[in-house]
């Protein structure tokens, strides 16, 4: 498992009933394959996870690492009510085959750190795959806190740790704290570029699913040294990567892919398609990043 370069944080597509569209969605994957991101995340916040039944996620999975076809590795969300269900599927996710499992805190209720340690334990000791924590205190009131995190250092499956607060002062704390025990994953889009320059590995995206060959050049922008051209890619990007930390991120960011040919924009309820003045500044926001993205080089 190499954690580094761009990871979109994919979408799950959907038929006009709402079932899952599988050959959508893989086609989806294969494109971005094709772009050149360096993984997939799925069934993340922007694959919906927590609008699938527990069956339906195991196909999706399964319909990725088909798609994928060992070219990248498919990281997969673990994000359930329950840790007994968040075991069951980290094990599930092991024997369908993915390479990495995303973990987050039990969903609706907020734990206290002990209870947050344990969870995360349970699902760790499911399978052999590596863990990536997926830190987002301002989307699920939880935060995987310094604490939490020394806690966990002798569980060997954790390596990583998805960053979605808007803290950039954690990249450095962490290392400050941990030295390399966790690679640190840009995982808030409008602070990427901080997380990336502070010590992020990889950066796991939300707008890459409409801009990938933006988003893949600028990650190797910064590893080359180009801070002026990473600069001119994201300064380009920003009004998109704000669209991340917004509740409506999800709606947002299938808007986009549907402008951009990729993809479709529906999402399963409570999720509704944008409407009305939100949907026209949206759709302006692409069409405007799409008629001035940089070229490339």
């Amino acid at each position: 498992m190499q954690w580094t370069g761009v990871f979109p944080a994919a979408t799950t597509q959907f038929a006009p009933d709402l079932s899952i569209d599988f050959a959508a969605t893989q086609k989806v994957l294969d494109n971005l394959i094709g772009d050149g991101v360096h993984g997939l995340t799925i069934m993340g916040t922007c694959g919906e996870n927590n609008s699938l039944e527990p069956d339906e996620k195991l196909k999706v999975l399964a319909a990725a690492c088909e798609t994928a076809k060992g070219r990248v590795p498919v990281i997969v969300g673990v994000s359930e009510l329950t840790t007994p269900r968040a075991v069951k599927f980290a094990a599930d996710a092991a024997r369908i085959g993915a390479d990495a499992l995303m973990v987050l805190p039990a969903m609706v209720y907020v734990p206290k750190e002990a209870e947050l340690v344990a969870h995360l334990k349970a699902v760790a000791a499911a399978s052999d795959l590596p863990i990536m924590l997926y830190n987002n205190p301002t989307a699920y009131r939880v935060n995987i806190s310094m604490d939490v995190l020394r806690e966990l250092t002798d569980v060997e499956t954790i390596v990583a740790v998805k960053e979605s607060s808007a803290n950039t002062r954690r990249y450095t704390d962490v290392v400050n704290a941990f030295g390399d025990r966790y690679i640190m994953m840009a995982g808030l889009d409008d602070v990427a570029f901080e997380g990336l320059t502070l010590g992020a590995a990889g950066w796991i995206s939300g707008l890459t699913s409409a801009f990938p060959q933006e988003s893949v050049e600028l990650v190797e922008a910064l590893q080359k040294g180009n801070m002026a051209r990473a600069l001119e890619i994201y300064r380009w990007f920003m009004p998109l990567l704000h669209l991340d930390a917004e509740h409506d991120l999800v709606q947002s960011i299938k808007l986009a892919e549907q402008i951009m040919g990729r993809g479709n924009e529906r999402v399963r309820m409570p999720r509704m398609p944008l409407t009305g003045a939100r949907r026209a500044e949206v759709t302006a926001m692409v069409e405007k990043a799409a008629a001035t993205r940089p070229s490339a080089r």
